[in-house]
């Protein structure tokens, strides 16, 4: 596809989109339960799923198209804001969480902790837009959020200035990332244009941040403004306290972005990578980032009952969670021969200790690779004359490409999957990963998950969709296992 052919052909996308959402969007009085089925039955149901499926696939392949870089980084902006307006004027879409939103503020704002009830025995008064599921659970945000989401009931007054304002809230969580990335692609030695391209114009961001209003934009736009101090500004006390304290801002927003932080402590340390080092500037950040934990969770008077909250979050069981479908698969399989294993909480938690694992792995690695750069650095140190130190792009690379591994895994292995938590490690991986293949094609996939109003399609294709992750699991790790099993000495004769 032609460069100026992608560009407008993603903008007929992100019309069509738009279109889709005003006929049959996540609207205040959508009714629950649907399926494309009874989607399709409705009057403006057949020009609703025509529309949202062709809009997806024209922005997907034009998002596509250009995956390994545009002409030039503004080029990249200016195309990504030209998406993203028809997105800022459609009703939300995609998904109903901004209602949740709109709720848990409401039930904070009128002095009731959004941590010990759910929306329904707080009485907002908006409870038939929520999704039935998590009408009584608490919010499983942090402090942060919930005062942004207070702020924006306050000041909405009623449900539709409210989602305007959780809107405005998201797309400037959007903007600090857009500011943030060409920074962070120069510190980590990648091109810009393909940072700002993948990130900013992908599919899921226009539909689930920017029209989803979903609250990951703020997480995101906070992580990097901390990553962005971080590796400009290694070593430097003042500097890290603040960039650990917007880290510290993201984990209260999204608890998941507490995986970046030991990775942000490798990029924090400033010359040659020692046990020292590491505790000297590692612990400027964790000061920082323990302090926003504090201050915000006692400003808010809310202390740390989000915490408890986390546990709601795996209610629902969708095999787009790789750990939910096998355990769906041995339930499956149980019921063949009048057994119910219940495997899913059992799948879940071994992917859990799991991931604790991986997460320490990935860390060894990082720190590995960096005690190999100093290394390299002292034996050129031997041939040349001293000079003072200079962090070269590899440095912090190293350590990006490790937290958004480490994202990776986190999306993988937790108990639930929504499309939108796809774009967690596609800010870190645009900035770290030398082939984009492997990670920009889930996240087009994960963009025809859901419809305009919500219905997520993993509902409908539970068995066959188990099933499939599963084989597709078990392929993966076969093909990972194979590549790093040595060949085997050959026989001499």
């Amino acid at each position: 596809m032609a460069v100026s052919g992608a560009r407008y052909v993603g903008l007929a996308g992100a019309v069509l989109l738009t279109v889709a959402g005003h006929l049959g969007g996540a609207l205040p009085d959508a009714p629950f339960g649907t399926t494309p089925a009874s989607i399709w039955r409705t009057p403006d149901g057949p020009a609703t799923l025509v529309c949202w499926l062709l809009g997806t696939a024209l922005l997907v392949g034009a998002w596509w198209s250009l995956r390994g870089g545009t002409p030039s980084t503004r080029w990249a902006y200016v195309t990504a804001g030209l998406w993203a307006l028809p997105l800022l004027v459609a009703p939300p879409m995609g998904s109903r969480d901004v209602y949740s939103y709109a709720c848990q503020g409401w039930t904070y704002a009128h002095g009731v902790d959004p941590y010990a009830v759910g929306v329904a025995a707080a009485g907002c008064p908006w409870l038939d837009t929520v999704a039935p599921i998590w009408r009584d659970t608490p919010a499983p945000y942090g402090p942060v959020f919930v005062l942004l989401a207070a702020l924006a009931v306050t000041l909405g007054g009623g449900l539709t200035g409210t989602v305007v304002l959780l809107r405005v809230i998201a797309v400037a969580g959007l903007l600090l990332a857009a500011i943030c990335l060409p920074g962070l692609a120069r510190a980590a030695g990648v091109p810009t244009r393909r940072a700002g391209w993948l990130v900013l114009a992908a599919p899921l961001v226009g539909v689930h941040l920017v029209a989803g209003a979903h609250n990951d934009a703020v997480m995101l736009g906070l992580l990097l403004w901390g990553l962005l101090i971080v590796v400009r500004r290694p070593g430097r006390p003042a500097a890290l306290l603040v960039a650990g304290a917007l880290l510290g801002l993201a984990v209260t927003v999204k608890a998941s972005a507490v995986v970046v932080v030991p990775f942000a402590a490798l990029a924090a340390v400033h010359g040659r990578h020692t046990v020292r080092a590491l505790l000297r500037d590692g612990g400027w950040l964790t000061v920082g980032l323990l302090a926003a934990l504090l201050v915000t969770s006692t400003l808010s008077g809310l202390g740390f009952g989000w915490v408890g909250g986390l546990t709601h979050s795996g209610d629902s069981e969708q095999w787009t969670s790789p750990p939910t479908a096998v355990g769906l698969v041995v339930d499956y399989a149980g019921a063949l021969v009048g057994r119910d294993p219940q495997a899913v909480p059992v799948a879940r938690a071994v992917a859990l200790l799991l991931l604790a694992g991986v997460l320490v792995v990935l860390w060894w690695r990082a720190w590995q690779t960096l005690g190999g750069l100093n290394d390299d650095r002292l034996r050129v140190a031997r041939v040349e004359p001293a000079r003072p130190w200079v962090p070269s792009a590899a440095r912090p690379r190293v350590a990006l490409h490790g937290a958004a591994l480490a994202l990776v895994a986190t999306v993988v292995l937790s108990p639930v999957f929504h499309p939108w938590y796809a774009t967690w490690p596609l800010g870190l991986l645009a900035l770290s990963a030398a082939r984009t293949t492997w990670f920009v094609l889930p996240a087009a996939g994960a963009a025809f998950l859901a419809l305009p109003d919500g219905t997520n399609l993993a509902r409908f294709t539970k068995a066959p969709g188990a099933v499939a992750m599963t084989v597709l699991l078990a392929f993966v790790l076969a093909f990972v296992l194979r590549r790093r099993t040595p060949p085997r000495p050959a026989r001499r004769s």
